[in-house]
Order: structure tokens, then sequence, then C-alpha cells
């Protein structure tokens, strides 16, 4: 299971690392969004749609990323950077007061029409998101998504070597406090990295970061409580409909919603900020 799950994770990121550093603006565009039909697909079978359904509401998914790529390469319409950031401001604000809030008092929605405009929010935002933080520059946009690789893997091997105090059972049984302290140690080693090593060796992606070195640990501090948040949100949906992995596509990690849950609230936050 192991070898399995390492060579799915190696041809996935050299497949991803070559999109990212040489497909064209709008070749890249496409690629991230063939990844979305998938997790689209998964996210409308967590939700309990029959099989038409699920189809539909991956043409939805798709429709709503089409436009936005199609109204951002038209001539400049009035609005149009406006609605952007309003969007990433709607998904910011669902990752970081509606999701807590709703993990809290466990609830999740459970209207059909409600679970998917909470898809919507999830996955368009974080493929709009890939698509205009990589115009600003791939080393950018991979330092960024690393946040949430770097916080997932620190917390999963703190957790199963110092793991005590379980995080939140009912949802995740597997995730500590400890591994989150973990976590959270691994992620400020990165800021201050980011902070020195690469101000000398890569200036043009530190002068894009727009903080100084106590901002940079601050802000990637709240993108990894983010991204925890995301993989949580996600937990409580597979646990409620029943399954483990929100799909089996990927051998060895189950679906792309398990691949990008914590991206899913990291990049809209991101976007945010560096977009605004």
């Amino acid at each position: 299971m192991l070898k399995t799950r390492v060579i799915t994770a190696l041809v996935l990121l050299v497949l991803f690392l070559a999109a990212l550093f040489w497909f064209s603006p709008r070749a890249w565009a496409g690629f991230v969004g063939v990844l979305l039909i998938p997790a689209a697909w998964e996210w409308a079978k967590l939700i309990k749609l029959g099989r038409m359904a699920c189809g539909l509401y991956v043409v939805l998914v798709a429709a709503a990323c089409a436009s936005l790529f199609g109204w951002g390469r038209g001539n400049s319409p009035i609005g149009q950077h406006e609605a952007h950031i309003a969007l990433y401001l709607i998904a910011s604000l669902f990752w970081v007061i509606v999701v807590p809030l709703w993990l809290w008092r466990s609830w999740l929605p459970r209207s059909r029409w409600l679970a998917g405009l909470t898809g919507l929010v999830v996955l368009v935002p974080t493929w709009l998101a890939l698509v205009e933080l990589r115009g600003l520059g791939p080393a950018l946009l991979l330092l960024l998504m690393s946040v949430a690789w770097i916080s997932d893997t620190a917390a999963y091997f703190a957790g199963r070597r110092f793991g005590r105090h379980k995080l939140a059972p009912s949802i995740s049984p597997g995730k500590t406090w400890e591994g989150i302290g973990g976590a959270l140690l691994a992620v400020g080693a990165y800021a201050v990295l980011w902070s020195f090593a690469w101000q000398a060796y890569f200036p043009q992606v530190f002068m894009s970061t727009r903080f100084g070195a106590f901002g940079i640990l601050l802000f990637l501090w709240l993108l990894a409580a983010m991204g925890i948040y995301g993989d949580l949100f996600e937990s409580a949906m597979k646990r409620r409909a029943g399954v483990k992995d929100s799909g089996a596509l990927l051998p060895g990690h189950g679906g792309v919603l398990d691949r990008i849950d914590a991206l899913t609230a990291v990049l809209p936050l991101a976007a945010l900020v560096y977009l605004r």
C-alpha cells in the first residue's frame, strides 16, 4: 500500500510540475480544469446525487469555471477583477467563519441544493486561484501550495509519533493536537526559509510576498490553519456519506478531493491577499 501511494504521489508530482512550469496559461487553465472534473463528481456523490444529477453537477461546475476564464480572456470587461475578488472573499469568509462554525456545531448542509451550492464555493474559487496565482509566477504558486503539503505531512508524522489528544474524534479520529503542533512548527520553519533564504536566492518571488518576515510567519500559519479546516470539512462530509475516501481514482490516495481538500481552503485566501 505504501509503495503504491509513493509511486502515485511521484507520478502526480512530476505531471503537476511539468504543467505548472511549461504549460501556456490557456493549457494550464485546461489542465487544472480537467483535475476539477473528478473532484466535482466526487462532491456530487458525497451529497448523494443520482448518477444523472452528478453528471449535470459536473457540467455546472465546468461551465462556471469556463465562464470565468472566458470573461478573463475577453476585452477587460468592467468589473471583472472586482468580481473575481468578490468570489475569493466569499470563499475566504466561508472557510474562516462558516466552516469552523459548522464543525463546532456538528452541522453540515442537508438539503441537496445547499450542499451543491457549498460545492461550488469549495471548487470554483480553487480553480480560479490556481489559474490567477500562476499568472503571478509558477514559483509563487508552488510555494503557497507547499504550505498545505508541509502542514499535512508534518501533522501526520508528529501525530503518529507524539499524538495523545484527539483534535476532532467524531470527524477524523486520526488527527491530534500534537499533530497540529508539529504542523505549525514545520510551517514556521518554512516561513523562516521563505523570509531569509529565498530573499537572497529568489528576490522576485520574495518581492511578491507582500509581507515582512514576521508577516510571512503569521500569514503562512493562517494558511496552514485554513488547510486543516479544509481537511476536517471534507472528512466530515465523507463521514456523513459513510465513505472512507471521496473516490478511487488515485491508487493509494483515494479521490481527487482527498488530495486537494486543504488547498480548497488555502488557495482562495492566498488569492485574496495577492490579487486584490
